[in-house]
């Protein structure tokens, strides 16, 4: 036992001589906190002078924070962001404290190999500080008492606020803003204490709490970043009586011991402050500030005697030294208080035994507790890095580390540094390793360290040796080739491969497989027998020759591999249907196009070979209006086309190929015929006899009326545009060339009272355009009360030649010529003599009489006929002091044989949105003054319907610019003919679709009745 003991000495002391020899090497890198990942942070190999290449870097140490790039040894940051005031060994300092992250990384050298073992670098990384953090008050809302009477210049202490930043980036400044209320009374002033900036409240004016016993300010804190982080807080100053003392402790800092493990409740010291005041504002209470959590989770301090115990459980391998501040604040309404500066240092005890890691190391990789290592390793090929610690402290730290028992491995110092607490060595071979005569060694790692009682642990680690392999598999015949028919099933075997391997056990266990993933997804092979089968229906249209290569791998450690060429040639069956080129085909034609001319061409193919490709087309069903051309693939039609009969074609092809048995496939065929511009539009409201009145004060933009018109035609030529032609000579009236809309463009004048015919054409956007013409009446008045003489006027109005205008009263000026002249004369009669001039207008009053308008008289003239005398439209003026001459009245029989003649109904019966209107019209008592201005100034043409008279002259006819779909004319029956539902007065044609004058031109002919007369009398 006393031999073993020396030994075991022995071989400590020769540990301790190669640590003592070592130098430290120690890498220093500094880096920002917070950067994104792939930061360059240092280059290992050009710090320690490696070249470019040749070594293989691999970091043992300091993930997840850092990487190593393998080849150039670059160290990087993560996606994982370095926080330095969130990092385990940074979490308790103080502002001029460094943080550092440690790191380790192995160096391989590639070109001596990995028997030459690899070499381990230590480093660490100083994390420095960002501005990250914005300072902040202890609470959104700070509280501070101060006594009235107060004396300008005093001082008092702000609540500081704390910043996780430290350095420049910690609290800079404070500034105060204080409302209307408090304004020159209080202002900011910042001490220095510690390196700290505290924040006062310094008192400006006099302080009266019977006048205003509290105000509210705001206090923000800036940090010295850049850029500056702040936040704010509201400062409530409270006004109360005086308490002029401030409790004063009894040392400026205090500093004590606390052993680890200590038991709560255990007092660690006491705190003493004093205060010259009596009474309550003498009373101290004392409270931690500015304390961690992990201070107020491990300590706690008795409010009124000052003495801090333990509340937590100690451990010194977490916290080894406690720093916060105590605060000793007296009773008064007006507290003060100070603080003081407390440091407990946490004293180690030998609690924790030493710590033994193995890990893999270079290219030497571990596994559940195993190593594995090739026989053919040189001397001092390190298999694993032992890495030993200890978390106490001092001597207690200090570790021994050994291998236990016989084996053929040592351990050698992997780290340049001297570090007591952290030693780490390599486990190396120390002779050649023969894998027939062991396969496995198990090593014991053992480690003591110096406390009293000393504490030890083991660790184990198995070292698995692997047989080398030095033999490749071989294929015989290294080519293989095989032809197989399409239509397979899937499973089917295709051949078998075999290949040999000169290897014995497990490197001569060979394992099979497809090289190409392309051909993975088609063939599969047995991984044990080598056997290939087909996964897939095979298609020889799609592939007609597979290659690929099998590859047969033992399962020596590095494995060997031996490969051969397969060859599948795919045989063809009839198993594609003939294929057209598309789902669906659409052509389009235009009308009219004659027969036998092609409208589309087709294509099929079949993907087969020989007489099982060869296709042949029919068209189903055969109805004989198409026709196909087997060798082109083009349809012909057998029919000329109108679209408006028939504007689309389906029908089906099939197409047959030459297999045994056949296959087939059918395919659907549109044709759609597009659209001539051989219809003209037609129009469905108004109707040319209705008409819309409005007032002279109608204002401006107001809606008249809509034409609405229809085209059966399709696309452009039947977009429908509309333009005012005629009866608008004013521009009173203006027309949406697509809506139709007819508005009021320009305000009514007296010269513009009565009837407005408005000639709208509608025409459509076909090349060449087609149009129709509509009428829309509009008759301006005061009111509308004589109903027949509108609708007198609007029955004149439709058998007016077009090209002239009907806008309103056409003696307008005449009338305001003749009251001017009237008026002078009945001014210079009564100049002359006043008895004259009563029996002039007593002489005219008879006149009227006579031959004017009278109210509650029938009108024996007819509007309509024919004027006596010679042609005068503006008429004669009378001599001055004269009377007009009265007409010569129609005799009783005369008036009733022109009725008889002249009786026409224009009104179709079947439509109830048109008036009706009968000429010729007696006017009833009560019509406007219009009516009578018309009749006795400027009377209508009078209409003469005689059915068996013969055609008049052209200067008397009556010219409709209107197409066939909207062309009114005069009868001489009862009886008025009707195109359709949408006119009163239109004769609707149905000329042959396809004759030599197409209904285009129907459109623009004019239309000439041979029994309507105009008298000379014409607007």
């Amino acid at each position: 036992m006393a031999v073993l003991r020396w030994e075991v000495l022995l071989l400590l002391a020769a540990i301790l001589l190669v640590s003592c020899s070592t130098t430290p090497t120690d890498i220093l890198y500094r880096v920002p906190e917070e950067q994104p990942s792939n930061v360059l942070i240092g280059s290992l190999a050009e710090d320690l002078g490696f070249p470019d290449s040749g070594h293989l870097y691999k970091l043992e140490v300091g993930s997840p924070y850092l990487r190593v790039d393998g080849k150039t040894g670059k160290i990087y940051t993560t996606e994982i962001p370095i926080d330095r005031e969130t990092l385990e060994d940074c979490r308790n300092l103080f502002d001029l404290d460094k943080c550092f992250l440690e790191f380790e990384v192995s160096i391989t050298d590639m070109v001596k190999g990995i028997g030459s073992g690899p070499r381990l670098i230590e480093g660490r990384i100083e994390v420095l500080d960002i501005n990250d953090n914005t300072p902040q008050f202890s609470s959104p809302i700070l509280t501070l008492s101060i006594p009235e009477n107060t004396h300008i210049g005093a001082l008092f202490s702000i609540p500081m606020a704390t910043d996780r930043d430290s350095g420049n980036n910690g609290v800079a400044e404070y500034v105060l803003s204080t409302g209307p209320d408090a304004e020159g009374l209080f202002t900011l002033q910042v001490a220095e204490d510690s390196d700290e900036k505290v924040p006062q409240l310094l008192v400006m004016g006099n302080l009266d709490r019977e006048k205003k016993d509290s105000y509210d300010l705001n206090i923000r804190v800036v940090d010295g970043g850049k850029p500056p982080r702040a936040s704010s807080a509201l400062l409530r100053v409270t006004i109360t009586d005086q308490n002029d003392n401030a409790p004063k402790f009894e040392r400026s800092h205090y500093e004590a011991e606390l052993p680890e493990n200590s038991p709560l409740g255990h007092s660690v010291l006491q705190v003493r402050a004093n205060d010259a005041d009596t009474g309550t504002n003498g009373e101290i209470d004392y409270s931690l500030h500015q304390a961690s959590e992990t201070v107020q989770r491990l300590l706690r301090i008795d409010r009124l005697t000052g003495i801090i115990y333990v509340k937590g459980m100690v451990d010194r391998e977490e916290e080894t030294f406690l720093k916060f501040y105590v605060v000793a604040r007296d009773r008064g309404p007006n507290s003060k208080s100070s603080k003081v500066l407390v440091t407990i240092n946490v004293k180690d005890q030998n609690d924790n035994a030493p710590t033994i890691e193995i890990r893999g190391i270079g290219l030497v990789t571990h596994k559940n507790g195993v190593a594995n290592i090739s026989e053919d390793m040189p001397i001092g090929t390190p298999v694993a890095l032992v890495q030993v610690s200890d978390r106490d402290e001092g001597e207690n730290a200090v570790v021994t580390c050994v291998v236990a028992g016989d084996v053929p491995f040592q351990l050698r110092p992997a780290s340049e540094s001297a570090n007591d607490r952290k030693r780490k060595y390599f486990l190396q071979t120390t002779t050649l390793l023969d894998f027939e005569r062991v396969m496995v060694y198990r090593i014991e790692v053992v480690a003591v360290d110096s406390g009293n009682p000393a504490l030890s642990s083991t660790n184990l680690l198995r070292v698995q040796v692997i047989d080398t392999n030095d033999n490749t598999p071989a294929f015989s015949p290294a080519l293989l080739e095989v032809d197989f028919a399409e239509g397979n099933q899937p499973g089917d075997k295709v051949l078998d491969v075999v290949a040999a391997d000169a290897d014995s056990g497990i490197n001569a266990e060979l394992v099979y497989s497809i090289i190409e993933l392309s051909a993975k997804s088609i063939f599969e092979i047995d991984a044990d027998s080598g056997e290939v089968r087909v996964k897939n229906f095979l298609d020889r249209e799609e592939t007609e020759r597979y290659e690929f290569h099998v590859a047969a791998v033992d399962k020596g450690v590095p494995s060997k591999t031996g490969t051969a060429t397969v060859v599948v040639n795919v045989l063809d069956r009839n198993d594609n249907d003939p294929k057209f080129m598309l789902n669906s085909y659409s052509f389009s034609v235009i009308e009219n196009m004659p027969p036998l001319n092609p409208v589309g061409v087709v294509t099929v193919t079949d993907a087969d070979k020989g007489e099982n490709s060869q296709v042949r087309l029919f068209v189903e069903p055969d109805n004989g209006k198409f026709v196909i051309q087997n060798g082109t693939g083009t349809i012909l039609s057998s029919i000329s086309f109108d679209r408006e009969k028939e504007s689309t074609y389906n029908f089906r092809l099939k197409a047959v190929d030459g297999g045994d048995p056949p296959r087939s496939s059918l395919v659907e065929v549109t044709i759609n015929v597009l659209d001539e511009n051989d219809n003209a539009p037609y129009v469905t409201k108004p109707a040319n006899s209705s008409y819309t009145y409005l007032s002279p004060a109608t204002p401006l933009d107001t809606r008249v009326e809509v034409v609405k018109a229809e085209d059966i035609d399709d696309g452009l030529n039947a977009q429908l545009y509309y333009t005012i032609t005629g009866g608008n000579p004013y521009g009173l009236f203006q027309i949406s060339p697509t809506t139709g809309e007819i508005t009021l463009a320009q305000e009514f004048t007296g010269k513009h009272s009565g009837l407005h015919r408005l000639v709208v054409k509608v025409s459509d956007k076909g090349k060449p355009p087609r149009h129709t013409t509509a009428l829309v009446h509009v008759f301006v008045n005061e009111t509308k009360s004589n109903v027949s003489l509108i609708e007198a006027l609007v029955g004149h109005s439709l058998y007016t030649p077009l090209d002239r205008d009907i806008a309103g009263d056409p003696n307008y000026a005449l009338a305001q010529h003749s009251n001017i002249f009237y008026g002078s004369l009945a001014g210079i009669a009564g100049v002359i003599v006043v008895i004259v001039v009563v029996v002039v207008i007593r002489h005219r009053l008879q006149k009227d009489t006579k031959s004017g308008y009278q109210a509650g008289k029938k009108e024996s003239k007819d509007l309509y006929a024919v004027k006596q005398g010679p042609k005068n439209s503006k008429g004669k003026k009378s001599k001055k002091g004269k009377a007009p001459k009265p007409a010569k009245p129609l005799e009783e029989d005369e008036e009733a044989s022109l009725q008889k003649g002249l009786k026409f109904n224009l009104i179709n019966e079947n439509v109830n949105d048109s008036p009706r209107i009968h000429l010729p019209l007696n006017y009833p008592p009560g019509s406007p003054d219009l009516g009578r201005h018309y009749r006795s100034n400027s009377p209508l043409p009078s209409i003469q319907l005689q059915p068996q008279s013969p055609s008049a002259s052209k200067k008397h006819q009556a010219v409709q610019d209107l197409p066939a779909t909207n062309t009114f004319v005069g009868t001489g029956d009862n009886n008025s003919t009707g195109s359709d539902q949408y006119s009163d007065y239109s004769y609707k044609t149905n000329p042959p679709k396809y004759s030599n004058k197409q209904v285009g031109d129907y459109a623009n002919t004019a239309i000439y009745r041979r029994d309507i007369y105009w008298t000379d009398q014409v607007w």
